[in-house]
C-alpha cells in the first residue's frame, strides 16, 4: 500500500548530486564504525536505529539525520568528520527535488506533514513497516519485473519515508493488519523472521499502535481494498488507496467520514495492541 511506483520515467537523482553525497557519507561511517570493532547492531542501539537503516545508510539509500550524525561521530570518534557534513547535508536536502513520482506527490507531501495517519492492510506489511529486505523481497517479486536500478530506488524511497518515525513533535500513527499479513513470508524465512521483529520494534513507540484482525473473525465491515487515512496538520483528514496501480486520493468529507467509520470498526473487531504483540511473539517462537 502507498508504494512508490512510477507511471513515467523520472530524472536521474544523480542530476542533483545527492546520491554521490549520501554515498561518500555513507562509505565514511561503515569505515568510521567497522575502525571501531562496532557492528551495525551495535551503532543501530547505542543512537536508537535497527540494523537495516544503518546499512541503508553506509549504501547511501538513507539520509542520516542531523542529530544521528552528531551521536554516531562521538560514538565512533570521528573527529568532527561526520558533524562536519551536517550542514552539506541539510543543503542538499533543501535543494533536493522530491523523489516520488508525479502521480504519488499528493499523497507524499500530505504523509510527511501529517499529524494522524491510520492503515488498514490486507496483503501485504504497510511500507512504513517494512524492512528494508522486505522492501527489496516485494519489488523483486512485481510484474512486470523491475530493472535492478529502479528496486534500489524504490526501496531507498520506501525507507526514506521511514523517517516520519523521527519527527518532532511525533505523529500518532494507528495499523490495522489482516492475520493472514502477518502468515506470508515474503522474501523467505529469515526476512519474514526480521519484519515480524520490526513490528515489535515499531509497536513499541509510544505513538504507535499495531492491532492485528484474527482471519477468524465473522464480522468485517471492510472485505474491499486496504487504505489509508491521514489528517495532514492543519486541514481535514483524507483518505487514499490503490487498486492494481491505481491511486485515488479522497478529499470528499462524507466519503472519508465513511471510510473512517469501517476503520473505527475494525479497530474495535481487532485484537488490542497487547494481545497483537502476543501474537506477533507466538508466531516468532513458532518459526
Amino acid at each position: 500500500m502507498t508504494d512508490e511506483r512510477e507511471r513515467k520515467p523520472e530524472t536521474p537523482a544523480e542530476a542533483d548530486g545527492t546520491v554521490e553525497l549520501f554515498s561518500t557519507l555513507g562509505k565514511m561511517l561503515r569505515r568510521l564504525r567497522e575502525r571501531t570493532g562496532m557492528t551495525q547492531k551495535e551503532l543501530g542501539l547505542k543512537v536508537g536505529y535497527g540494523p537495516d537503516q544503518i546499512s541503508a545508510m553506509e549504501r547511501g539509500v538513507r539520509v542520516p539525520q542531523p542529530e544521528f550524525l552528531e551521536k554516531a561521530d562521538e560514538l565512533l570518534n570521528a573527529g568532527g568528520l561526520l558533524t562536519d557534513a551536517m550542514e552539506d547535508v541539510e543543503r542538499a536536502l533543501s535543494k533536493r527535488r522530491t523523489r516520488h513520482p508525479e502521480w504519488y506527490r499528493n499523497y507524499a507531501g500530505l504523509e510527511a506533514e501529517a499529524v494522524e495517519l491510520h492503515f488498514y492492510a490486507n496483503q501485504g506489511v504497510p511500507g512504513l513497516l517494512q524492512t528494508e529486505d522486505y522492501a527489496q523481497a516485494v519489488f523483486a517479486q512485481w510484474r512486470p519485473l523491475l530493472s535492478a536500478e529502479t528496486i534500489e530506488k524504490r526501496v531507498a524511497d520506501r525507507m526514506a519515508r521511514q523517517q516520519i518515525y523521527e519527527r518532532w513533535p511525533s505523529p500518532m500513527f494507528s495499523y490495522v493488519l489482516e492475520e493472514v499479513v502477518l502468515q506470508r513470508p515474503i522474501g523467505g524465512p529469515a526476512v519474514h523472521e526480521t519484519q515480524l521483529r520490526n513490528l515489535l520494534r515499531i509497536g513499541s513507540m509510544r505513538n504507535v499502535a499495531i492491532q492485528v484482525m484474527p482471519t477468524t473473525r465473522e464480522e468485517h465491515p471492510n472485505l474491499d481494498s486496504a487504505f489509508n487515512l491521514l489528517t495532514p496538520k492543519g486541514h481535514g483528514q483524507v483518505a487514499y488507496m490503490e487498486s492494481q496501480g491505481y491511486p485515488r486520493l479522497i478529499t470528499d468529507p462524507e466519503d472519508v467520514r465513511q471510510i473512517a467509520d469501517r476503520y473505527g470498526i475494525m479497530r474495535a473487531l481487532a485484537l488490542n495492541p497487547m494481545e497483537s504483540r502476543a501474537l506477533i511473539e507466538k508466531m516468532l517462537g513458532e518459526l
